[in-house]
Formats: C-alpha cells, sequence, structure tokens
C-alpha cells in the first residue's frame, strides 16, 4: 500500500514554546502575546492562573449547565418512577395515605438529584476536556517535565495565523525574556 504526498497535511512541528519561572512572568507573557495578535496558544502552569485563563481567552465553562441539566433529568426520573411503582403499576396503601404521597419521594428524589449531577459533571468534564487524550506533543519537550512543579509554560501553536515562521515565532518570544525556548515537535 502506498500513501500519497499530502502537501496540505499538519506541519510537523506543533509550535513553539517558552518556559518562565515564575507566574507573573507568565501572565505577561500571556498578555504581551494577546496584545500582538496570537490567538492559538496555551499556558501551562503547576497551579491555575486566572489571568493567563483570561488572556487566553478561554469560554466560560458549561460544566455547571451540564450539571444542572444532569441533575433536573434525574430528580424527574427518580420522582416520576416513584409515582409510577406506588400510585400506578402496584399501589400499596400504606396507613391509610393517598397513593399519591409526594413527600414520601422526597428521599429518593434527592438521591438521585445528586447522583446524575455527579454522573453528568464527570461525564461532561471529560467530553469539555476533551480526555483521555494519551498523547499531546508538548510532552516532547524535556522541560515541560516541570510544569506540574516549578515551572512555566506558553506554547503558541504552529496552527495560529501569525505563525507563519518559526523564527517569527521564537524572534517574538525571546523578547518575553524567557528561561529557555523550545520547538515542539508534532
Amino acid at each position: 500500500m502506498t500513501h500519497a504526498h499530502d502537501d496540505t497535511a499538519a506541519p510537523a512541528t506543533y509550535g513553539v514554546m517558552a518556559e518562565f519561572g515564575t507566574g507573573d512572568d507568565l501572565i505577561a507573557a500571556t498578555r504581551k502575546a494577546a496584545a500582538a495578535g496570537y490567538t492559538r496558544m496555551d499556558g501551562y502552569s503547576p497551579y491555575p492562573i486566572g489571568e493567563v485563563a483570561d488572556a487566553l481567552g478561554f469560554p466560560r465553562s458549561e460544566i455547571g449547565a451540564i450539571m444542572f441539566i444532569g441533575a433536573l433529568c434525574g430528580a424527574t426520573f427518580g420522582f416520576l418512577l416513584q409515582f409510577w411503582a406506588n400510585g400506578i403499576d402496584y399501589p400499596l396503601n400504606v396507613g391509610g395515605k393517598p397513593f399519591f404521597s409526594w413527600p414520601m419521594f422526597a428521599p429518593i428524589t434527592w438521591e438521585l438529584l445528586v447522583l446524575t449531577a455527579s454522573l453528568s459533571g464527570v461525564i461532561g468534564l471529560f467530553a469539555l476536556c476533551g480526555l483521555p487524550q494519551p498523547y499531546h506533543p508538548v510532552f516532547n519537550v524535556p522541560q515541560f517535565a516541570r510544569a506540574t512543579r516549578d515551572r512555566f509554560f506558553l506554547c503558541i501553536e504552529a496552527v495560529d495565523p501569525l505563525f507563519d515562521t518559526t523564527a517569527k515565532t521564537t524572534t517574538f518570544l525571546a523578547t518575553l525574556n524567557p528561561i529557555s525556548i523550545e520547538e515542539v515537535p508534532e
């Protein structure tokens, strides 16, 4: 089997990554990169930095809406299941109470609300984050191993419209006073 040469194939370079020593340096670099017009970039730090997320233009999380809808569906299902079981399928008169005595449905309804909200949150988080993702090119840079300990990274991706040459982007990142700059292979 032969493979035809594809001129539109993705570049062999994922991007260019700059390493910084502090979170403040990463914040400043991210803001300058955004001001310069770069739009396809990502910041990596050992802990969440809201200013970096703001500079990167992260959209507001949809996880709350996903959990709310999941909780609503679970509570509705739990309530209707109890109503059907106790009032229609197997009506049982307990202590002279009516078949549809909604206060006795509250514990199961609440438990299903919590369960489905939790499951919706976990599944929604995985879907929104694109997980599982067993491979990511940034792990090809040896220094990136310190991203979870004490280093901060800004990666401008090759798919960015301003990323026409590696040298141009590297020159721009060098003006941000990083510790090091590495090309990220695909």
